[in-house]
């Protein structure tokens, strides 16, 4: 009996022994699991911020590309815009002049009749040599009075239109920089919010306190952007220069004013 006793004694103190062990060995298994989860959960947290870090860098360098060739194409716009208004007012000054030339021809062979019919051959060659005079002076100087008019306009409708091209490359400016200027608080935000759901599922507190550093830096380039937004002074459009006056008699045909 004492044999038989000490027996079953023996063999409960095993069947605890092997129960402590499996216990034990369960334990270590749940441990070494939830060690081994936490390291893959935060090495995809690390993974997707990387990920988001190099969109935004992307975006970023794809905004500016954007911008830089709007630019040029802007610039070649307001190039051409010049040239076509510098050729438009050059073939108005000549297609004038050609018209005030032959307006004065037919009226100088228009005297000539008129002195032949009322004079004699003598009387008609003093005075034709007269008019002629009078008249090769008088186109002479309304052709340079002409020449200067025109190229004066030429020139103030070339600045009209430079000052309008400036303008509208100014506004298309600004209207980038504003764009940009929301994406990049956008970006932030998304940053802000991606730092405050790691904060919350943070295991340790290195990294705790590396995400802190990361909210502050946050915070501050959200607070720079949304200076950077209500701090820019806003450029007043610039007011085309007035036309030169007009000092033509009424119904003067010669007056370069009128087009």
């Amino acid at each position: 009996m004492a044999e038989q006793k000490e027996s079953s004694v023996l063999f409960s103190l095993k069947e605890l022994m092997n129960l402590e062990q499996e216990r034990i060995a369960q334990e270590t298994a749940t441990q070494q699991r939830q060690v081994r989860e936490a390291r893959e959960r935060r090495e995809s947290e690390e993974r997707a911020a990387k990920e988001a870090e190099e969109r935004r860098l992307r975006d970023i360098e794809e905004s500016r590309r954007a911008s830089e060739q709007r630019q040029r194409e802007e610039a070649a716009r307001v190039e051409a815009i010049k040239q076509g208004e510098l050729e438009r007012a050059k073939a108005e000054a000549e297609h004038r002049a050609q018209m005030q030339a032959i307006a004065a021809q037919r009226e100088h062979e228009a005297q000539l009749t008129k002195i032949h019919q009322q004079s004699s051959a003598k009387k008609v060659k003093i005075i034709a040599g007269i008019s002629i005079s009078v008249l090769v002076l008088a186109m002479i100087g309304l052709f340079f009075k002409l020449q200067s008019d025109q190229q004066e306009a030429a020139r103030e409708r070339a600045e009209a239109a430079l000052q309008r091209a400036r303008l509208e490359e100014e506004t298309k400016r600004m209207t980038a920089e504003r764009e940009q200027l929301q994406q990049q608080v956008a970006d932030a935000e998304k940053e802000r919010q991606r730092i405050e759901l790691a904060l919350s599922t943070a295991n340790s507190e290195t990294e705790r306190q590396r995400l802190l550093s990361e909210q502050r830096q946050n915070e501050a380039q959200r607070r720079a952007l949304e200076k950077q937004g209500t701090g820019r002074p806003s450029r007043a459009a610039t007011k085309p220069r007035a036309s030169k006056p007009c000092n033509c008699a009424p119904g003067d045909p010669l007056c370069s004013c009128v087009d």
